[in-house]
């Protein structure tokens, strides 16, 4: 058995419920495989070009494979020009098949992580659609909460895998606010259903598995941690740009867990580190500070910062465009996120009906032999 993760754009969230699918199908007894045949957020590990969430799944699950089977094609930059030159279709094809014949060796069940949309890949002749049909796996799409859009996007990516002869398993709404929770859920299945196409589960928004930690969020904008080392696990939601005085901002802090801050600005500093400050409520208490413009603030304040135990990062851009940054930022799940895997593991497996899943895939790869 088998299935595809596909989902309707970028960030829908195809990692979180291959995570989750994978600690369910485990649960039930069931030795499962993994493989992300066409990866785009490319790291080198042992002279190879790996996808990191190849990587995090062999991390997590112990998956026991080569971690070049788990991810055959990985986009570093300048693949796709290349490609456009001199590329073979049916070496990048073979490539992937004989990697998932080697990652499916003795599994019962596969998951098969795509990337982006249904067309993502096209470039180089491996779209979502043609991945899928090459390996004859069974499509779930991963989509965002709403109502109007994400039947849309659904119905405009099924288009192409229906074009491509792929069977469309069924779709997962994620993401979905937990005050329009019941609407979206009542009116997507209806409207899906419409269609023809089963709704396999609507997950809600879980703000943990969007939030980037004080660590990566460092790490994605290059910054240099002064101080505050042991509290880089925890999770940003809310970003304050500092532009006010400090007696106004204060106000803010108790809303925001990170504030952005020209280095100079010492007496926003000092506000915002008087939080910290023992017997003061944690209202106010933030998570870390960035300080833009690569300004350091004067070694008085610096003495401050420190005793208040709190992470401020340092960078170079300034403020506009470090805040844009961090507003661009896409949160990926690492190895070393234990909370946020257990979070999806967890809500993969309260609100995605897996037995549902393990039925159809059973039902559509058994009429659809791989010969490997």
């Amino acid at each position: 058995m088998r299935i595809y993760i596909a989902a309707t754009r970028q960030n829908d969230g195809k990692t979180v419920v291959s995570l989750g699918l994978l600690n369910s199908i485990i649960a039930r007894g069931k030795n499962v495989g993994y493989i992300k045949p066409v990866g785009q957020k490319v790291e080198e590990i042992g002279g190879y070009n790996i996808d990191k969430d190849a990587k995090l799944i062999n991390d997590v699950f112990n998956i026991g494979k080569n971690l070049i089977d788990l991810s055959p094609i990985a986009v570093p930059r300048g693949f796709t020009e290349d490609y456009i030159l001199h590329g073979n279709p049916n070496i990048l094809r073979n490539k992937i098949f004989e990697a998932y014949r080697h990652a499916s060796e003795g599994k019962e069940f596969m998951v098969i992580e795509g990337t982006g949309h249904a067309g993502v890949g096209s470039v180089f002749d491996l779209s979502n659609a043609d991945v899928s049909h090459l390996l004859k796996a069974p499509v779930i799409i991963v989509t965002c909460g709403g109502i109007g859009r994400p039947i849309d996007e659904v119905v405009l990516n099924k288009a192409l895998f229906d074009s491509k002869g792929v069977n469309l398993l069924g779709v997962i709404v994620n993401k979905v606010n937990e005050d329009k929770y019941e609407k979206v859920n009542k009116f997507v299945r209806l409207g899906l259903n419409k269609k023809g196409i089963d709704v396999l589960g609507v997950v809600p928004f879980v703000p943990k598995l969007s939030s980037p930690t004080i660590k990566q969020l460092c790490e994605e904008i290059n910054g240099k941690l002064l101080c505050g080392t042991h509290r880089l696990d925890e999770t940003v939601n809310k970003i304050l740009v500092g532009a006010m005085p400090p007696h106004t901002a204060i106000e803010y802090f108790k809303d925001s867990d990170l504030l952005i801050t020209p280095g100079n600005r010492e007496d926003l500093i000092l506000a915002a580190i008087s939080g910290q400050i023992s017997g003061i409520s944690d209202e106010y208490r933030l998570k870390g500070i960035v300080l833009t413009g690569g300004i350091m603030p004067n070694d008085t304040v610096m003495k401050f910062v420190e005793k208040a135990d709190i992470p401020v990062i340092l960078v170079e851009t300034h403020t506009y465009e470090t805040a844009k940054m961090l507003n661009n930022l896409m949160v990926k799940i690492r190895p070393e996120d234990t909370e946020k895997i257990r979070e999806a593991e967890k809500v993969i497996r309260e609100y995605v009906d897996v037995d549902m899943i393990l039925d159809r895939a059973e039902e559509i790869t058994s009429k659809n032999k791989l010969e490997i």
